[in-house]
């Protein structure tokens, strides 16, 4: 690949402008879709996606007796986890309703978490969790979603996680919330929790 810069940042665009990223054409319309949906406004871009990204990821996931047993001083639990399926075609806001079970599982309300991660595969995914949930917005990815970090299929879920744990040490919280879409409308939430 003669002339690519391979440590250049491919997703990095600098003569993105507003204009630029109004003119994009939908990323999903067809004209058989647009005549099966009237209503929809087609408004997901390849501006307002996550970049598809290289990346590998892994946690190391054990009991409590098995870190104890290994010397291990773990950085956080897992307190609870829900798997909801919603509709297939509508699939991006299952989200929705994993965030209500796991938390309802719990027993937490919002104001008990201290971070979220709600996987941004779209921009529009974290703004109808937002605007349905009523979370706190401060506390919405506080390190950057997919959108600015890239979603490398296969590796976003313990992504999710690593951003979500150092995030809570860094800041001292103690409760974080992770949601992330699933082809084929499912989705999935679990609550972590810092000792």
């Amino acid at each position: 690949m003669a002339g690519v810069d391979r440590l250049a940042d491919e997703t990095v665009r600098p003569a993105t402008s507003v204009d630029s990223l109004a003119g994009l054409n939908p990323a999903f319309r067809t004209d058989a879709l647009a005549a099966r949906f009237p209503d929809l406004e087609w408004r997901i871009t390849p501006g307002n996606s996550s970049p598809l990204t290289d990346g590998a990821s892994a946690a190391l996931i054990m009991s409590a007796d098995a870190a104890e047993e290994l010397g291990l001083t773990p950085r956080a639990r897992f307190r609870a986890f829900s798997v909801v399926g919603s509709d297939p075609l509508m699939m991006l806001t299952g989200v929705i309703p994993a965030t209500a079970r796991v938390l309802e599982r719990a027993g937490l309300t919002h104001d008990d978490v201290d971070a979220y991660e709600v996987n941004e595969a779209f921009a529009s995914v974290p703004l109808a969790w937002l605007a349905e949930t009523g979370a706190d917005p401060a506390k919405l990815n506080p390190r950057g979603g997919a959108i600015a970090l890239g979603h490398a299929l296969g590796s976003s879920g313990t992504r999710l996680l690593t951003t979500l744990v150092n995030h809570l040490e860094a800041t001292g919280g103690r409760i974080g919330l992770q949601t992330m879409c699933e082809g084929g409308g499912m989705a999935n939430a679990y609550l972590i929790e810092r000792p």
